[in-house]
């Protein structure tokens, strides 16, 4: 079963930065996708990057582009997200997650980590 931890959350003044990290273990394979989610309290989860692991192919939502990048370190089973320029509304649950689907719905993506905790205060 492939395992996701995610690290890196904390707590930012707005215009500032933070990198998410996603350690992916397990079973994986040349389809596997990793992707970013985030949930404010009240609201849905939203997809926020997603990252085809073997090719690097990435997507970024129209919401965070030019602020927020997705990256990997393949050698390393990690995935990041570097987040610049951070707003008081990018507050939120972060998420990663993997699927083996060409998909940015958070029901298609099969396994999760337990989150971590990105709050941005004005």
């Amino acid at each position: 079963q492939v395992q996701l931890v995610e690290s890196g959350g904390g707590s930012v003044q707005a215009g500032g930065s933070l990198r998410l990290s996603c350690a992916v273990s397990g079973p994986t394979n040349s389809r596997v996708y990793i992707g970013w989610f985030r949930q404010a309290p009240g609201k849905e989860r939203e997809g926020v990057a997603r990252i085809w692991a073997r090719w690097g192919v990435t997507y970024t939502a129209d919401s965070v582009k030019g602020r927020f990048t997705i990256s990997q370190d393949y050698a390393k089973n990690t995935v990041y997200l570097q987040m610049n320029s951070l707003k008081p509304e990018d507050t939120a649950m972060y998420y990663c997650a993997a699927t083996s689907r060409a998909s940015t719905r958070a029901t298609d993506f099969d396994y999760w980590g337990q989150g971590t905790q990105v709050s941005v205060s004005s």
